[in-house]
Order: C-alpha cells, then sequence, then structure tokens
C-alpha cells in the first residue's frame, strides 16, 4: 500500500476506525494546549485467600506505592503522579454479608494513605469494601487521595457483579449513584470499577463531563473491552487488576503499555495535550513531523490501523501547531468536515 494512489479514501478509513454513533459525546482536541506529561503507575496482585488482617494488608499495598515511586523515579528522574491500585485491594474479597465484613474508610486506612500520598507527592487510588457512615451499608468503592494527603472524593460502583443464576449484588453491597469527574493539577480524572465495563452509561457520562483519563481498578484483565471504551470516549485507561495484565489504554484503542506475570507493577508516562492523526501522504506515518521536528514531537503510529497518536515535546509549542505547520488534520476534525458534506447531501447519520 506504499502507492497513495491505490489507498482506501480516506472518508471510508475514517468511518471504519472511529464510529459515528447517534447521541456520541465528542471530546474536545487538547492538542493546542501545552504538554501535560503524566506519570501513571498501576498494580497486578490477585487478593483471594485468606485475609492476612489490615495491618498487613495496608503494608502489602504501600509497598507497592514505593516501588512504584521508586521506579518512576529511576525510568523519568521523577515520582508518579497518579498510583492506581486493584479492586477492593484493601478487604479483598468478600463471601456472604458484604455489611459484616466491609470497613470504614476513615481511621487506619485514611491515615495510611493520606500520609503516603503526602510522602511521594502523588494521588493514589484506594479500592476497598467500604462500610458507609451509618454502618447499615457498604460500598465498593475507588476513593481518590490527592498529593497533599487530602481526600478528594469517592466513586462508588455503579454496576455491582451478580453471580450467575442469582440475585444477590455482591453479598448485599449498595450501588452508587453518581459518576463524579476529579480535577487533579495534571487533568481530569474519573473512576470505573470492574464490572462497570459491560454497561455504556458510567463511560459515556465520563466522556460528557470531560475526563482525560480514568482509573479501572477490577479483578477482570480483559483488554479487547476496554480498549473499545477508550476509542470510543477518546481518553486513556488505567487498569489495576488481580491477573494475567495490567494495562495502559490509548485513545486510539491500542494498548501503549501492559505488564504480564510474573511482573506485578507498571509505570508509564503519559501526555494527555495530544493530537490524533489519520493516514494522509503528507504525514507519511508519521515521519513528516519526525523529520521537521526531531525530537520535540513524540507519537506511535500504527499502520494496521491508519493512525496515530502524536505529541510535543516542546513546552512552549503544542502539538496542535506542529500538526498545522505541515497542512495536517486531526481525525475529529476530518470526521466533522465529512459530517458536514453528508448533511448537505441530505445523507442522516445511524
Amino acid at each position: 500500500m506504499g502507492n497513495s494512489a491505490m489507498r482506501i479514501p480516506l472518508a471510508c478509513v475514517l468511518l471504519t476506525v472511529w464510529p459515528v454513533m447517534a447521541g456520541e459525546t465528542h471530546r474536545k482536541s487538547t492538542s493546542d494546549q501545552p504538554p501535560r506529561k503524566v506519570i501513571v503507575g498501576t498494580v497486578m496482585q490477585a487478593f483471594w485467600g485468606t485475609y492476612p488482617g489490615l495491618a498487613q494488608r495496608l503494608s502489602q499495598l504501600l509497598v507497592f506505592v514505593d516501588r512504584i515511586a521508586e521506579t518512576s523515579q529511576q525510568k523519568y528522574g521523577r515520582g508518579p503522579d497518579l498510583v492506581v491500585l486493584p479492586e477492593v485491594a484493601i478487604t479483598g474479597e468478600i463471601s456472604g454479608n458484604a455489611v459484616a465484613q466491609a470497613i470504614p474508610f476513615a481511621g487506619p486506612v485514611r491515615d495510611a494513605f493520606t500520609r503516603k500520598a503526602r510522602e511521594r507527592h502523588c494521588y493514589i487510588v484506594v479500592p476497598m469494601y467500604m462500610l458507609e457512615e451509618n454502618r447499615q451499608v457498604c460500598s465498593n468503592v475507588g476513593i481518590l487521595v490527592g498529593r497533599g494527603g487530602e481526600v478528594l472524593g469517592t466513586y462508588r460502583k455503579l454496576h455491582l457483579a451478580v453471580p450467575t443464576g442469582g440475585d444477590s449484588m455482591e453479598g448485599g453491597t449498595t450501588p452508587g449513584k453518581e459518576v463524579p469527574v476529579f480535577d487533579c493539577d495534571f487533568g481530569k480524572l474519573g473512576i470505573q470499577i470492574c464490572f462497570d465495563m459491560e454497561f455504556d452509561s458510567g463511560w459515556r457520562e465520563l466522556a460528557r463531563k470531560g475526563a482525560e483519563l480514568v482509573a479501572w481498578p477490577t479483578q477482570s484483565p480483559q483488554t479487547a473491552h476496554p480498549a473499545f471504551r477508550a476509542l470510543q470516549n477518546r481518553y486513556y485507561i488505567v487498569s489495576s487488576t488481580w491477573r494475567n495484565n495490567a494495562s495502559i489504554f490509548e485513545p486510539t484503542g491500542r494498548i501503549t503499555a501492559q505488564i504480564r506475570p510474573p511482573q506485578d507493577i507498571l509505570v508509564e508516562q503519559l501526555d494527555l495535550s495530544y493530537a490524533i492523526l489519520p493516514w494522509s501522504s503528507k504525514l507519511r506515518n508519521g515521519a513528516a513531523l519526525k523529520n521537521k521536528y526531531g525530537e520535540k514531537v513524540g507519537y506511535r503510529y500504527y499502520e494496521d490501523e491508519d493512525r496515530g497518536i502524536f505529541w510535543s515535546n516542546d513546552p512552549s509549542q503544542p502539538i496542535g501547531r506542529m500538526v498545522r505547520s505541515l497542512g495536517l488534520t486531526e481525525e475529529e476534525e476530518e470526521i466533522e468536515r465529512i459530517q458536514g458534506l453528508y448533511r448537505r447531501a441530505g445523507l442522516e447519520e445511524h
């Protein structure tokens, strides 16, 4: 396919890789913002078996945070911005009555993670079965602790797992009702948990609220579904899992980083100011930008997808300016232009 004359028309390529859906939320491009490098750390660790007690569990998880911080320092010269722990990592799995086995966040759990967040100067997503203040209900939660040790908020899992043929939602856990987006100093962060992956509503609401990065603590290690969510909603997704893999999914729908056993931590730098570019003869699979800007531009181009993700390494120059200097167009801009042609031709979108 080196001869551009033999290429599939651009409109066909774009509509293949970027489906247009009725009512779909399109996030505004971030390509005109300065580079925003975000270092994310995540974990793959199972929590089946006999519960070791809260003190030992907290110690185990704080070691993961320390290891992520040390790896980040070695790899990037500074500590992580965000650490994501696996689903219900504090309490582990439950059997029977969830309320009887859940624990409050206030007390040792809060003390441990607010102290560690301050020490490592990072955000931490803390997942657990949390006993609510009235002590009559519990929630499967991801609690976001800020760099200064402040508790920024709680996401309560909307879609609780139900056993095959049964009707108990995680042993009597109460489902959440809200899908918050948290304003962090690096960008907008959302949280979804495990079985939420199977339902559109939470992911769509995060996109509507402008989430740029979504933490997904989970027991399930699936990859095809989160890759689709990242592509559909145009944000990064970071999984923190019990088994098989922990992965980071790009807004292109591709996995940008992944670990498998025996590895158990993953540390990766992302840039939340990026441009997604479709194939064009001008782009030359990314070589055109690289030839002009050298190390000032970074990218991953996927020939099998006819698209790539591009970012700036120059604080004085956003990637959008670099793209336009070569007469290139971002994928969503081209989709909107083509949709305009369709509307004028009397075609309806479905």
